[in-house]
């Protein structure tokens, strides 16, 4: 877990600072110069286009871990790896073009009618999506070498400060809307150009084929593998964004818009995942692949627990400064009508922290095609919910039919990773931290609440985040925290010297 802990922590960082600029971007900047409309439209657009880029990958992101352990030990060339890297999604592209524009008719008509302003624009999915897909490229390969960071600062940091100066042009009246959406699609394009600036200076890039590295059997079981999970991870990405599209199609881009502020800030409890789960994924290719199972169950106990500590802190400190938020970012009266949906998809996403490294292992285990029926039943519970739930509920009831969704699906899912793999996160300290989880909650409702938001968010704050500072270290949860939170209270015990 050393270098995990290691690349982990730095990735976090970078994350946690790209959160606190998304924060500004999307809370402040984007709820000052967007109207509700506005914010739809460029979720919406990135969304359908993150979509499409899944098909356009045809799975290589998910497959490059899973075989990269077999070229790796094929010499500094890693048997041409690279190139089948920068192919396959290509090809994935010009499969995915035709396909979209042979739908584009039906999915202009279902947004017709209540969000127009997005039909306008739907022909910038495409350049959208290619840029989309290789960012997706080489930063996975940035992280099969076990490197995280840059790739994790483009994608939190540098995206969001381009995004924040595109709002800013377009609310000062530099550029009009096409000229935003335009603007907008391009600042993914650089994003795209500097992870490859990256990857080229991690190394000589193979550009040649090296056949013999491609045997038929390698061949097949590729093919298998990635047909498969490539139609669970577009049926997962269809899952994890029919709320925004049902949401648009049923109530309007505004309503769309609402939504997408508050499930940007109940997203903030995943940033822990993205770092930990990208540098733990490749161990655990690694030990299914050498059928390790015990290394991989440990590996999924540490990670789980991980995860939903820091997911749990999160949520604790996003939901004990709800009202806070809204009262401080502009129109927060208008957005507070998400209120709601930040909770119920916040626990949502605590779930799939703590169960979501199960999925992992069984995506890289023999039993993957099991992965695909999961995602079926994803889509259709979360299908019929939003169906049934968003009339009567608006977006509180995409949000709970998410949640539901969720519950449902990892609850089974966890099933089949414990009876085929042996694997579950379950320890004592799981309890232990959820009982913490609650008192702390419970701190949090007997403080009391003060009038001017700031000053009531930087006091519930701080007293929340140093009860967690000294109890963490009683409840013995992890060897690896108990370390870092030791350092933090020596830290805010050490008197800074006296300059005469």
């Amino acid at each position: 877990m050393g270098i995990i802990i290691r690349q982990s922590i730095k990735g976090t960082i970078v994350t946690y600072a790209g959160s606190f600029l998304g924060f500004i971007t999307t809370m402040l900047i984007a709820t000052r110069w967007l109207t509700e409309e506005e914010i739809g439209l460029a979720r919406v657009l990135l969304e359908a286009a993150t979509l499409l880029s899944y098909l356009a990958q045809l799975g290589i992101t998910n497959s490059a871990v899973r075989f990269f352990p077999r070229f790796k030990a094929m010499g500094a060339r890693r048997g041409g790896f690279f190139f089948y890297l920068m192919v396959i999604p290509l090809v994935g592209t010009l499969v995915a073009i035709p396909l979209y524009l042979l739908f584009r008719g039906p999915i202009a008509a279902y947004f017709q009618e209540r969000s127009a302003l997005f039909v306008g624009y739907v022909d910038w999915i495409i350049p959208l999506m290619f840029f989309l897909t290789y960012i997706a490229v080489f930063e996975i390969y940035a992280n099969l070498l076990m490197r995280i960071v840059i790739p994790r600062f483009v994608r939190e940091i540098l995206i969001r400060v381009l995004v924040a100066g595109v709002y800013i042009l377009y609310g000062t009246r530099v550029i009009n809307l096409e000229g935003f959406v335009i603007a907008y699609v391009l600042v993914h394009g650089i994003a795209m150009l500097v992870n490859f600036w990256y990857i080229t200076r991690l190394g000589a890039l193979s550009w040649r084929p090296e056949r013999q590295a491609i045997t038929a059997d390698t061949r097949r079981e590729y093919l298998r593998y990635t047909a498969y999970l490539m139609l669970g991870v577009i049926g997962g990405g269809i899952a994890a964004r029919l709320d925004i599209f049902m949401i648009s199609g049923m109530q309007g881009l505004a309503a769309g818009g609402i939504y997408s502020i508050a499930f940007y800030m109940a997203a903030i409890i995943e940033i822990p995942s993205r770092s930990i789960t990208a540098i733990s994924t490749p161990v655990a290719a690694d030990a299914l692949q050498a059928k390790n199972f015990a290394k991989a169950n440990e590996l999924y106990k540490k990670v789980s627990l991980h995860q939903l500590i820091i997911g749990g802190l999160v949520l604790l400190l996003l939901w004990a400064n709800i009202d806070n938020i809204y009262a401080i970012i502009p129109r927060g009266d208008t957005f507070r009508h998400g209120k709601w949906v930040v909770l119920l998809v916040a626990l949502s996403r605590v779930i799939v922290l703590f169960l979501g490294f199960g999925y992992t292992l069984l995506s890289f285990s023999r039993h993957y095609r099991w992965a695909l029926a999961f995602t079926f039943i994803t889509v259709a519970i979360t299908l019929l919910a939003n169906y049934l739930l968003i009339p009567p509920l608006g977006i509180t009831g995409a949000a709970l039919a998410t949640l539901l969704a969720t519950v449902i699906t990892y609850a089974l899912q966890q099933w089949l990773v414990f009876k085929r793999l042996k694997a579950n996160p379950y320890t004592r300290q799981t309890a232990r931290c959820l009982l913490l989880l609650l008192a702390l909650f419970g701190l949090n409702y007997i403080l009391p609440r003060l009038e001017n938001p700031w000053l009531d968010a930087i006091t519930r704050t701080t007293i929340l985040a140093i009860a967690a500072l000294f109890t963490i270290p009683f409840a013995r949860l992890s060897s690896e925290l108990d370390h870092i939170t030791c350092q933090a209270r020596r830290h805010l015990k050490t008197k800074p010297p006296r300059r005469d």
